[in-house]
Order: structure tokens, then C-alpha cells, then sequence
């Protein structure tokens, strides 16, 4: 039986003109995990990510901290969906930057509505899968894990792949699925068992390495 560690990417630059590369702030949350790791003795026999240059970075970071030099495989099927695109069809004009806590309520408010809508079949983003696609790129990755590793894996991606490998596995609707990919923190650890048969869920959204001390003021969500 093998570990898979699927995490989050840490904190990307949200609210600016590329969301897609991590913060200074995100940067120091992947090195500080891969420390932690790195003190509890963990190793790790192999590393996926997704393509995206904020899964790179994470990956990197964590690489750092373990003082290891992977040869990660990336699976775009790993990759986040579109927000923009997403938005888009439940609020066509472009959206002002979130600057205040009531933007942030009021952009997760539209998401929340965009990803029911495609989820159902509803709305098609442009530029975006079907929804049932993109589920198949991220099953594709858990086949993958099943078939071809053993040992500790570590898989870097984004909330909703995450949110949805935990769909699969535990059969959630989709309301729950969304609620679950919209409170997955940055740099959080989601842990699952797995067989060449099936995965099993271990924990979820956890921050072992932000618990203690100055750390915890490192915890975000964007």
C-alpha cells in the first residue's frame, strides 16, 4: 500500500495581472513544508504535478525545503479550471479587483453559481472542457498513481482537481464538492492510501507545518 500526498499550490498572486506564480508569501509556505517533511524523516519515491507555472513553483519550493532534486512527471489533467472563463458566464462584465473582504464574498458568491452551472451541464466556459472532461483528466492522474507508483507520492495541483479527486473517491454530490474545493487552504496536505484497486481518504486540508508558532500567520486561502 502506497501514500498519496496531494497538495495544494501555495499562495498565488490573486487580486493581480497573473495569478498564475506564487507570492513571496507562497514561496516561503512550499519551502516551509518541504522542511517540515524533511525533519519528520519523509521521503518521497515520486513527484506529479500539473502544468501550470504555480504547480511548478510550489513543487520547487518543497523540493527546496526536502534538500531533493526530483524528476517530477506533469499531467495537464492536474490543471486548475478557469475562473475567469467560469465567471464569465454567470457575469459577462469584467469584475473590478478584490480589494475588500465584501469583493472576496461577492467573487466566491459568482463562483460558486459558475462552477454549479457547469458541474451540471448548464453553462459551457469558453475555452474550457466539459465538465465530465475535466473529471477524466483528473481520474486519469488517480489511474496513473495506482498503476505505475508505489511508495510515497507527492502531487502538487490546484482546489478543484483536489476537491474532485475527493469527489471520486467518496462519491460527494455536487454541492459538497464545491464547498470543498472553495475551503482548501494554500500549501495544504490532503493524504489517501492507495492499492493498485482503489484510494482511500487519510485526512484532509491539513497544515502541519503552519500549526506551531509564527507559521500559523502564514495560513491563506487565495
Amino acid at each position: 500500500m502506497g501514500t498519496l500526498y496531494l497538495v495544494r499550490h501555495a499562495q498565488a498572486s490573486f487580486g493581480s495581472d497573473d495569478y498564475d506564480r506564487l507570492s513571496p508569501l507562497g514561496h516561503r509556505q512550499a519551502q516551509r513544508l518541504g522542511a517540515y517533511w524533511r525533519g519528520q524523516g519523509l521521503a518521497f519515491d515520486t513527484a506529479i504535478s500539473g502544468t501550470l507555472r504555480r504547480h511548478r513553483e510550489t513543487l520547487q519550493g518543497i523540493a527546496q525545503g526536502l534538500q531533493w532534486q526530483p524528476a517530477p512527471l506533469e499531467l495537464p489533467g492536474l490543471n486548475e479550471y478557469d475562473s475567469d472563463a467560469l465567471l464569465a458566464t454567470v457575469h459577462p462584465e469584467p469584475l473590478p479587483p478584490a480589494l475588500t473582504p465584501e469583493d472576496y464574498r461577492y467573487h466566491f458568491r459568482l463562483l460558486r453559481e459558475a462552477l454549479a452551472q457547469w458541474m451540471a451541464g448548464r453553462a459551457q466556459p469558453a475555452g474550457m472542457p466539459a465538465y465530465p472532461d475535466f473529471v477524466a483528466g483528473i481520474v486519469a492522474a488517480l489511474d496513473h498513481v495506482r498503476a505505475r507508483c508505489s511508495g510515497n507520492v507527492l502531487m502538487v495541483s490546484s482546489g478543484g482537481p483536489i476537491a474532485t479527486v475527493i469527489a471520486q473517491v467518496l462519491r460527494t454530490p455536487p454541492e459538497t464538492t464545491i464547498e470543498l474545493n472553495l475551503r482548501i487552504r494554500n500549501s495544504a496536505v490532503t493524504e489517501f492510501a492507495f492499492t493498485p484497486k482503489r484510494h482511500m481518504l487519510l485526512t484532509f486540508n491539513t497544515l502541519p507545518h503552519l500549526d506551531a508558532g509564527e507559521f500559523r500567520q502564514w495560513q491563506t486561502y487565495a
